[in-house]
């Protein structure tokens, strides 16, 4: 938790419109993972049952990942979005616990729309992770 409290400074650079310009205009370079688990927290923001504290860890973050500066430009390929993945990863297994079915299923839904049909099976690692987090 102590990593990520500083993440909360990019809390201003999030909003849910900014949010989806980045994921429909970099999706394909960003990729399947990055573009799930960033979908993953933000279905799971509608959980009235998220506590304030993470909420804020999810928002910080979604703008660590919509942020132009940050530790590793996005620009570089291959290696510009690794840590947008660590600090997002960071987060879905701080609020594993949160994320339900339905926000597994939208998010799912939302990538399809991106990206078109997709090997499931790609998520799978993601998924156990969560669910391994929730016991």
């Amino acid at each position: 938790m102590k990593k990520l409290d500083n993440i909360k400074q990019y809390k201003s650079h999030y909003s849910d419109k900014k949010l989806f310009k980045k994921i429909f205009k970099y999706a394909k370079v960003a990729g399947l993972n990055i573009i799930y688990v960033g979908l993953l927290l933000f279905y799971t923001l509608e959980n009235p049952k998220l506590p304030a504290k993470l909420k804020a860890i999810v928002v910080g973050s979604l703008g660590y990942f919509i942020s132009p500066i940050d530790l590793i430009p996005d620009l570089l390929p291959l290696v510009g979005y690794q840590d947008d993945l660590g600090v997002l990863m960071a987060a879905v297994i701080m609020v594993s616990f949160y994320i339900d079915e339905d926000s597994k299923i939208k998010a799912q839904k939302k990538l399809e729309e991106i990206f078109g049909k997709y090997d499931k099976d790609i998520l799978e690692e993601i998924n156990k992770r969560i669910d391994k987090n929730k016991k």
